[in-house]
């Protein structure tokens, strides 16, 4: 039975999991049977009961079901890693704003960064994808976007080509038919992207990633600049991120102490 998600002041609805899909090397997206109108880019706080709960962006967006997809790096993403269907997880949201949905564009994603791209990629028609990642293994969704434009980098050249995303993008700005590039990986990965669509006066959207604790602005942790990640963004155009100091700079520890980014993702 579909059920509709509650909203962000209401207390978590814990619904059980309908299927579990590996996806890449130690990566896996869970369903669950849920109603909610969610534009891309939009994510939901995610509640494992016992554990904690953690902001993540809507992978799946289909009649009647969501899906959130997720590499086990840390603490939390190994408890997901153990989810199986029948299981139980709570949701609240879904909160932010979304992607704008413009025609001629361009999607650059970074290893797991392409699950808060993946039902804008669903929605836009014609658009080019820019998927990277380390390797092979820690590739996913090549087959959902098999009839994409897709092109594909890896690290090592275990598949695609060899190098980064922002190489194939620097080519394909070039030739001037691009109008829009949306974002979403590694941090260092965007601030570079958004310096080649400045580069070439390209609009660009990026979907940044921060700690958060409450999704409705009140720790204040997921801050960057002046701005709160969870209500004003998580996507900011071009002439936000242009103007934020600490983009691809800094960010915030659970503690709300400011670290370089490179402290922050270790």
């Amino acid at each position: 039975m579909e059920q509709k998600c509650l909203q962000k002041n209401d207390l978590p609805r814990v619904l059980p999991i309908s299927k579990v899909v590996k996806e890449g090397k130690n990566q896996l997206s869970v369903f669950v049977k849920c109603n909610d109108p969610a534009n891309p880019g939009q994510f939901y706080m995610l509640w494992i009961p016992g554990i904690d709960a953690k902001p993540f962006a809507i992978s799946y967006h289909k009649k009647g079901e969501l899906g959130f997809t997720s590499s086990a790096i840390g603490p939390f993403t190994k408890e997901f890693a153990k989810l199986k269907k029948g299981d139980k997880i709570g949701l609240l949201g879904p909160y932010g704003n979304s992607f704008s949905i413009k025609k001629n564009a361009c999607i650059v994603a970074g290893g797991i960064g392409i699950s808060s791209v993946s039902t804008l990629i669903d929605k836009l028609k014609g658009s080019t994808i820019i998927y990277g990642a380390r390797s092979k293994n820690h590739l996913v969704f090549l087959k959902r976007y098999k009839n994409k434009k897709l092109n594909v980098t890896t690290d090592d050249g275990s598949y695609g080509i060899k190098g980064f995303t922002t190489n194939v993008l620097e080519k394909l700005l070039k030739e001037g038919k691009i109008k829009i590039v949306y974002t979403c990986g590694p941090e260092i990965m965007m601030k570079k992207v958004l310096e080649l669509c400045n580069k070439y006066k390209v609009e660009c959207e990026a979907s940044l990633e921060r700690y958060m604790s409450c999704a409705f602005g009140i720790c204040g942790k997921c801050m960057i600049n002046d701005k709160i990640v969870c209500i004003d963004g998580p996507i900011f155009n071009s002439k936000q991120l242009s103007n934020m100091s600490e983009f691809g700079k800094f960010a915030r520890l659970k503690t709300g102490k400011k670290v370089t980014i490179k402290e922050y993702h270790s």
